[in-house]
């Protein structure tokens, strides 16, 4: 029996891996959790789970709360509570579900106390995926990707020769807004933004979808997983969702991970450790997919896709990146700024950044500190 850990227990990813712990639950146990400002949760989960020893929730005052109720059990909270819960609470297996640059921190620990990290979380491999990959190389821990893309691309390289593969590609589907004129981007709203076609996510990652920054992203953290050049490494436009990525083989055939969009699939390829059906397929022409619809990348309406990526050399620009658009696109959703702007600030965040690499975990967060204050000015 594997023991949880499960950060971001009330997101879509965090209770989607509470559906997958239930579904094994002759392989898998609950053991510790944290939550953000939905604490009403806890008692629910609680309930649920009589194996959990170790929880973390945002407000102190709720904390001391709970911990008077349930005395038997580990309540941390505030600004360093969470890694508190991470270096002190009892798993085998982390699912970093959590938002933004506070999934970075835990990240590390997870795999410098030696366990599995199947991560969910874009802001790790983003901010510190030179330190993440360091500590892996020296044999720490073990990492699976939670992202439906990676765990594609996982499947596809599984069985494959790294000289015989040509490119690997993140499908994308442009989001909400990929039928809107370009000179009518700038007015639509964070309501227009969040309706995105084919996937139910939360606001912040539904609004990357629409920047097209999620893809940017993911091309970042797939060259931290795979270790493929830079240039080997694609995006293509792809309507429906169904191929999640595919890679293409120096032969002219292809390597596809097809199916309907479900996070489940993902969460179970992780903490299985990739010990699951191989439901890959093997084709001649992409046009063998008859259901499926591809167009090339546009530069043009999705340039911070090409931004992220020119700036993968350099960590302290890549910590920039993600604080300047983790400020704008909460800026945005409060409607403070028009939808264009989103890259105007992470542009002019991430140009007046200087080109630093090998950071430590300190460095990074006076970066991130340092470029949210500019980008929120």
């Amino acid at each position: 029996m594997k023991r949880i850990l499960l950060l971001g227990a009330t997101g879509s990813i965090g209770q989607q891996s509470l559906d997958i712990i239930d579904k094994y639950n002759d392989e898998f146990v609950l053991t510790s959790f944290s939550v953000g400002h939905r604490h009403e949760v806890i008692e629910k989960l609680i309930e649920k789970y009589k194996s959990v020893t170790h929880i973390y929730l945002l407000d102190e005052n709720k904390a001391t709360y709970y911990q008077a109720k349930y005395p038997h059990i580990i309540f941390y909270s505030g600004k360093k509570g969470l890694i508190k819960l991470v270096k002190s609470a009892s798993y085998d297996i982390a699912i970093n579900a959590l938002v933004g640059f506070v999934g970075a921190q835990p990240a590390i620990e997870i795999i410098k106390r030696n366990k599995i990290l199947c991560l969910a979380n874009k802001e790790a491999l983003v901010t510190a995926g030179e330190i993440i990959n360091k500590l892996l190389n020296k044999g720490k821990g073990k990492l699976y990707p939670i992202d439906s893309e990676h765990v594609a691309l996982a499947k596809c390289l599984k069985n494959v020769n790294k000289d015989d593969v040509e490119s690997l590609y993140l499908t994308a589907s442009g989001g909400a807004l990929r039928n809107v004129p370009i000179d009518q981007l700038k007015f639509k709203k964070a309501e227009d933004a969040l309706k995105h076609p084919n996937w139910k996510m939360g606001d912040k990652i539904t609004i990357d979808c629409a920047t097209m920054m999620n893809k940017g992203f993911e091309i970042i953290e797939a060259y931290y997983l795979f270790s493929y050049p830079l240039d080997q490494i694609k995006v293509m436009m792809h309507d429906e969702s169904l191929v999640h990525s595919f890679i293409k083989l120096k032969d002219g055939t292809y390597i596809v991970d097809y199916g309907k969009p479900d996070m489940h699939k993902c969460i179970e390829y992780a903490i299985k450790e990739g010990n699951v059906e191989d439901d890959v397929i093997h084709l001649k022409s992409l046009d063998e997919l008859n259901d499926c619809h591809f167009h090339e990348y546009d530069e043009m309406r999705y340039p911070l896709t090409a931004f992220a990526k020119e700036n993968i050399k350099y960590p302290s620009k890549l910590v920039a990146l993600n604080a300047a658009n983790e400020v704008a696109v909460n800026r945005y959703l409060h409607d403070n700024i028009f939808f264009t702007d989103i890259y105007t600030i992470v542009k002019r965040i991430v140009d007046d950044t200087k080109a630093k690499k090998h950071l430590s975990f300190n460095q990074i967060k006076k970066i991130d500190k340092i470029a949210r204050k500019e980008a929120l000015r």
